[in-house]
């Protein structure tokens, strides 16, 4: 007979999210949206180590890519849960998070490792969620300090890195308007609706009433990226779609 939750031997890891879903996860947990090797959905974390900054080595380059501020949200699960882990880039092995933890906690540079759950994390599994420091942690890449700079690793602010990265890596294009909101219409599940949002929260966008239909969506995770991608909008609209999307949060 397995050991109930609270008698059997757990793993201990440090998943890190925007501050903004900080609420919602105490409540309802982590849902799995990432997308692992072999596009399996889960969540991604790192084992709590005894250095703290190895912990939250993630916060300063996850910033870079979603902007922040960012929380760290500690959740536990049993030893024998089924994990990957690896360093990023590179195909992960499959273990246990009890193994996981030892693979990690061997390495003498564990920076850029990643633990990936194949599925959602229940709020039951969540032990607490914390501020950390928004600047801790590597940038561009573990080992960038001391190197040659390039499109992927110059420093932000540096002498024409803006133009370094713009022709030899140039910045995704969000389609225009008229483009998004076509493919919102013919979408045909949360997940194609959550892409689209966020396409839309870059830059402004106009109308928000357009997007009023979307605030009685049964998936709470498309009410809550409706209402992040709301702060990009001005006007009265945008602010009484998102006053009600607040209270319906609360109500729910």
């Amino acid at each position: 007979m397995p050991l109930p939750l609270c008698c059997a031997a757990m793993a201990d890891f440090v998943h890190l999210t925007t501050a903004r879903a900080a609420r919602r996860i105490e409540r309802s947990g982590i849902a799995a949206r990432s997308h692992g090797w072999e596009q399996r959905r889960g969540v991604y974390c790192m084992p709590v180590l005894p250095s703290f900054t190895l912990t939250y080595g993630w916060v300063r380059e996850l910033r870079r890519w979603k902007g922040g501020p960012f929380v760290a949200v500690h959740l536990r699960l049993p030893d024998g849960e089924p994990v990957t882990v690896g360093h990023y880039g590179s195909r992960p092995r499959e273990v246990t998070a009890a193994q996981a933890v030892a693979v990690v906690r061997a390495l003498e540079d564990p920076r850029g490792h990643e633990v990936f759950v194949p599925r959602a994390i229940a709020a039951a599994e969540v032990r607490r969620v914390r501020d950390v420091p928004q600047g801790v942690g590597w940038r561009y890449r573990p080992d960038a300090h001391g190197r040659r700079p390039c499109a992927c690793c110059a420093p932000s602010g540096g002498y024409r890195v803006a133009q370094l990265r713009n022709r030899l890596d140039p910045p995704p294009q969000v389609a225009p308007k008229s483009v998004l909101m076509a493919r919102l219409r013919t979408a045909t599940d949360a997940d194609e609706i959550i892409e689209v949002l966020y396409d839309l929260a870059v830059g402004r966008r106009g109308d928000a009433q357009e997007l009023a239909y979307l605030a009685e969506h049964p998936d709470p995770e498309v009410r809550w990226t409706l209402e992040s991608t709301l702060r990009s909008y001005r006007g009265p609209q945008a602010r009484r779609l998102r006053e009600r999307l607040a209270a319906m949060d609360d109500d729910g």
